[in-house]
């Protein structure tokens, strides 16, 4: 499998920013980590051994990004409005800088669908939601998209304009709509044994039903769990079988 590792200053974060590439062809699965960890976490705990075939066969292309959760919504230590802060530059980041980055590397436009487990199923849905126009589908395995969830009660605008269970009822904009519902691959997976919540993903499944926003909502058995060997039978599924 060819593999790179590239990083730059992200001016909008003041911090250097890694990306783990992963092939050569194909369409971009953009990564996101879950909780605090970094770039190569879905090449440690063996996500990108599972999908190699696909890799390989130039069906997709992964570009794994680190996270910042540790200086955010993860960081006891910072007041919630500065997490707050944190969290709209990292959406900066991605948008002005990783999204641009994909499309040189793929040597043009080239349709991106963003994937994660736990927090980074949040991250990837929030980041179609909110960029339609960059964003071509999502992948989002186990999460949560109530970012409440993480704030500890805290409530501002960019709490509310990063959650998705709460912006997205609201969403009126017949531009940002227009572009949602012509997306053929909005994907919402999850578990229903030990601390998974399917009830998050039935939740944004409802809405998007209300927003005439097509989607898939898949929930497995009780007996998956919310861990890594079945993220690791998640995500080749999808890509097998959908893509």
């Amino acid at each position: 499998m060819h593999r790179e590792v590239h990083q730059w200053h992200s001016p909008r974060l003041d911090k250097n920013m890694e990306v783990a590439v992963y092939g050569h062809y194909g369409f971009a699965l953009l990564m996101f980590p879950t909780a605090a960890a970094d770039y190569l976490e879905y090449e440690r705990f063996h996500v990108i051994a599972s999908i190699a075939p696909f890799i390989n066969a130039g069906k997709v292309k992964v570009f794994s990004i680190n996270s910042i959760n540790n200086e955010s919504w993860l960081n006891d230590s910072m007041h919630p409005r500065y997490k707050a802060i944190r969290h709209q530059q990292f959406n900066s980041y991605v948008a002005e800088e990783v999204v641009p980055f994909i499309h040189a590397h793929c040597s043009g436009q080239v349709s991106i669908i963003t994937a994660g487990a736990s927090f980074g199923a949040l991250h990837s849905a929030n980041t179609l939601f909110r960029r339609p126009d960059l964003i071509d589908g999502c992948i989002a395995m186990s999460g949560s998209y109530d970012l409440k969830d993480y704030t500890n009660g805290y409530w501002d605008d960019d709490v509310y304009f990063n959650s998705p269970i709460d912006y997205l009822p609201r969403l009126t904009d017949p531009h940002l709509l227009d572009l949602l519902r012509a997306k053929k691959h909005i994907h919402f997976v999850s578990g229903q044994g030990a601390h998974e919540k399917p009830s998050s993903a039935v939740d944004i499944g409802n809405i998007l039903t209300e927003k005439g926003v097509p989607h898939e909502i898949d929930l497995w058995g009780a007996d998956v769990r919310h861990d890594w060997p079945w993220w690791r039978k998640m995500l080749p599924h999808y890509l097998e079988t959908r893509f």
